[in-house]
């Protein structure tokens, strides 16, 4: 895919500095947690290339089975805030899909799309999609009805009370909900890698075949440094609203 081509190639040093601008501006310029942000990014790139690349690779996954998330999920928790009805025949889907183990996701999506990149980006979507849901109908649904009458009595239409009312102080809930698909998303690209996604699942699971300690120990640190930074920014960014 074309992001994960792109940030593979970009130089280490100019990924460093993205993300720690990234997390200068969403802790409200704070230099503390951008520091912080900063010397998590840089060990894993002083870790070692190949473990860079493949913490690249499983970001670039993660971040594209996020964004279809955003634009599945946050559509359906709009209209389940609407809608009683499809709130009560969404809410058994989201269930099952929260409580299905992680591994039996891998099957039907290997018999569907085969062995590679894209089943893997699919199982991710499949399982880290019903929290974005689920809080985006909570955050609307807790919006008190003055601010929406107040809207109304102002000639707002109602989406222009959704854009400019709802989403606005539903907000903070809404990232949370981002924040915990994300944290699904990257649990579930570390198992994808069984299916052929890569990055630094495969690198973990090949160690510990070889019963490599060293490497499978390298490969974990990168994924839980690579949680900890991405939780770090969406935290701040929910803060921050």
């Amino acid at each position: 895919m074309g992001l994960k081509k792109f940030l593979v190639k970009a130089p280490w040093p100019a990924v460093i500095v993205g993300v720690s601008l990234l997390a200068y501006f969403a802790s409200g310029r704070k230099m503390g947690t951008t520091i912080f942000v900063f010397f998590c990014t840089f060990f894993i790139g002083f870790l070692h290339p190949r473990f860079w690349d493949k913490a690249i690779e499983t970001t670039a996954i993660m971040l594209i089975g996020i964004f279809l998330c955003l634009i599945i999920g946050i559509p359906l928790g709009i209209l389940a805030s609407r809608s009683n009805t499809f709130e009560i025949i969404l809410r058994p889907i989201l269930d099952i899909m929260q409580t299905i183990p992680s591994f039996v996701y891998l099957i039907p999506v290997v018999m569907l799309f085969g062995v590679g990149l894209t089943p893997g980006v699919v199982a991710t979507i499949i399982f880290a999609l019903p929290p974005i849901i689920r809080l985006t109908n909570l955050g609307i649904r807790q919006v008190g009805k003055g601010f929406k009458e107040a809207g109304s009595s102002l000639g707002l239409t109602k989406f222009l009370i959704l854009i400019k009312i709802e989403i606005p102080l539903s907000l903070k809930t809404i990232m949370a909900g981002v924040n915990q698909t994300l944290m699904l998303a990257l649990s579930m690209v570390v198992i994808a890698a069984l299916i052929g996604a890569g990055g630094l699942g495969l690198t973990v699971y090949i160690a510990l075949g070889r019963l490599d300690v060293g490497s499978a120990v390298i490969g974990g640190t990168g994924i839980v440094i690579l949680a900890i930074i991405l939780d770090r920014i969406t935290q701040k960014i929910i803060k921050s609203h």
